[in-house]
This record gives structure tokens, sequence and C-alpha cells, in this order.
């Protein structure tokens, strides 16, 4: 796929890599792709950062056909730069577009194009311990209309932004409320597909725990309310009298790249461990009988983030003494070892670009 590049003509100043952030600096290009139903996916290109020109009707923000990814770009110990399990990310990109009507795209051209914009903006990528550089690709409906169906043109968009820590004080283990009103997904929803509708229903719970002290939310199933599924926007692991417990993928939880990741980790290891359904209530069981010996939660983000502390109704259980698990810190480090260049990587999960 030939790739034609325009350069800026106004380079942005790099932020101070000790306050970072996540989400808050963008670099000075971005990748560009078109469908149409006559030309297919075409016109691919690189162009400087900025707005984007969209009709007032253009239907992604109307109907919320909408598909995104995350990933990152580390630059390891060695001064190599690497991707982890990027072809996952666009196998994803894939399901979630026949989730979403929108037309499959190809693999190869994916990767090749996120690539030579990592490669383009490597000096970008920051260096201090814990920062990477995130990787945004995403997809919109495009046609101007005004009616339920899916649109015929799409604009695909690869933005970059240099990040620190997700959470901000690191490994640190999280407090979470377990939200026992709003839902977030059902079986045969959008629960499974990485778009932004899936995410518009957590905001008031996330809301409404970010203001009681909370650092994010415990999600159950929305039909029964009693069954375990995500945490915020990461996949949820509980060790329980020795075995690793995660909610199994019923169509309603996000296959999390992380979280297959620390699957294949935890049988390598030949640790326990069992994708099962596993209740609230379970939880709190385990907790008083002091079984419950770890929690955390996967994710691109933040990779391994520890839970300290769950609150359900009017009660609180502290997990592990509020202090980072043994299992949760293997599982970081290994995985961070792995992304940095800092381990042997023997499942072949990072590519050096």
């Amino acid at each position: 796929m030939h790739i034609p590049v325009t350069y800026t003509k106004h380079p942005k100043e790099h932020p101070d890599e000790s306050h970072l952030g996540f989400g808050q600096h963008f670099t000075d290009h971005m990748f560009l792709l078109n469908y149409s139903p006559a030309q297919g996916w075409h016109n691919p290109r690189i162009v400087p950062y900025g707005p984007l020109e969209l009709d007032p009707a253009t239907m992604t923000l109307h109907y919320a056909q909408e598909i995104f990814e995350g990933l990152k770009a580390y630059r390891g110990v060695d001064g190599k730069i690497r991707l982890f399990r990027a072809i996952e990310n666009v196998r994803r990109l894939n399901r979630s577009n026949e989730r979403l009507c929108v037309p499959r795209m190809n693999e190869d051209d994916v990767l090749e194009a996120l690539v030579k914009l990592v490669n383009l903006e490597t000096d970008w990528i920051p260096s201090n311990p814990d920062t990477t550089l995130y990787i945004r690709p995403f997809l919109i409906a495009t046609d101007p209309f005004l009616g339920v169906r899916p649109s015929d043109t799409y604009l695909f968009i690869i933005i970059l932004s240099p990040v620190g820590a997700y959470y901000p004080n690191g490994m640190s283990p999280t407090s979470m409320l377990v939200e026992d009103e709003d839902v977030r997904a059902v079986r045969g929803g959008l629960g499974f597909a990485k778009t932004g509708a899936n995410y518009a229903a957590t905001i008031r719970a996330q809301d409404k725990a970010k203001h009681k002290g909370f650092t994010q939310v415990l999600w159950l199933d929305a039909l029964e309310q009693k069954y375990v599924e995500e945490i915020g926007t990461s996949n949820a692991f509980f060790k329980i009298s020795g075995t690793v417990v995660t909610p199994p993928l019923n169509g309603s939880i996000l296959p999390g790249i992380t979280r297959m990741s620390v699957l294949e980790l935890l049988r390598y290891w030949h640790a326990p461990v069992e994708e099962r359904p596993v209740t609230i209530t379970e939880i709190i069981d385990t907790a008083r009988q002091r079984r419950l010996e770890e929690s955390f939660a996967s994710g691109t983000a933040a990779v391994i983030s520890p839970i300290g502390s769950l609150t359900y109704k009017d009660e609180t259980i502290q997990i592990n003494q509020g202090e980072i698990g043994a299992l949760a810190q293997k599982l970081y480090d290994t995985l961070t070892g792995i992304q940095y260049g800092k381990l042997p990587d023997p499942f072949g999960w990072t590519t050096i670009i």
C-alpha cells in the first residue's frame, strides 16, 4: 500500500515526559483512509494532525456508528521500538466492524499504516519509565444522512499520544464501587465490541463513583445484576483460594488483549485458572472467609491494576490488606518486561519496528 506523507509545517513542542498524563498530548501527524462502495478502502495518506471537517448530519454524530482500538508503542531499554500483539487489535477491530455493519478492513494494510505512522513519529515516543506512545485507531460513519441504517461511507483514522501512567498513582491498589443500578451491556448487544456506544452507558456510574471517592466501577450483568463482568474499561480477575477466576467471554464483555495475555501467562506458569461465571455474592463471601487473596484489573492503558477494596451496597471489603498482591506484581513485571524488552519474549508477542 502506497502511503503518501504530507509533513506538518508547524511541528509542536514536545511535552515534559515527567508530566504527560494520559490522552492529553498528540503528535504532529495522523493517518487517514476512506471507504466508499465504489472504491472500497482507498486514498491512504499521512497528513498533519488537525481538525476534521464534518457535515452536521454526519451519521456517526447521530447514530454512534463508530469503532476504535487502543494499543501502545514502547521504547525499550535497548532503544528499540516495540509493538505488543498489534495483530490482535486489528483482528478485534474487524470483529467490531462486523457487529456494527462496517466493511471489513485488510489487516495487513492496517498494520502497515500503523507502523509507518509510528516510525514517522518516533521522536514522540517517550523514554521515561512507565511512559509509552498510545496508538488510537478509529473509524466513523460519514454519510450526511438522518436515518437509521449503515452508512455507505467511512473514514478510518490513526492518531498518536505520548502518555504516562493511566492512573496517577500508578500501581497503587484502587478502590472499586460495585454498580447495582445502571447497567453497561447485555448479551447480544455491543459489550464485546470496541465502540464508543459501549462506553457511553458507563459515564454516569463512573462519574458517581468518582464523586464518592472511588477509582473505578465494577459492573454486574444487566439481566440479574449478580454476576461480575468488567471493571471500568478493564477485565476483572480474582484469586480465590489459590485459583485465579475471571468471567467468561459471553458476548457482553470486551475480549481484552491484556486479558488474553494474562490467561496465557498463568497457564504457561501452570497456575490454576478458571474462566467461569462469578457472582458478587461469591466475591463478598470469600472475602469474609479470607479466601479472596487478590483482585486486579487488566487492560492496555494500565496493564495490571491491583484492587485494594470493593464497596457493594453498604459494605466495603478490603483485599490483601489493601496492598499489591504478589501475583498482580508478577504479571505486571512480566508483561511490562516483555513490552520494554527487559525480559525475553518466548511467545512472539512483540514486534520490533
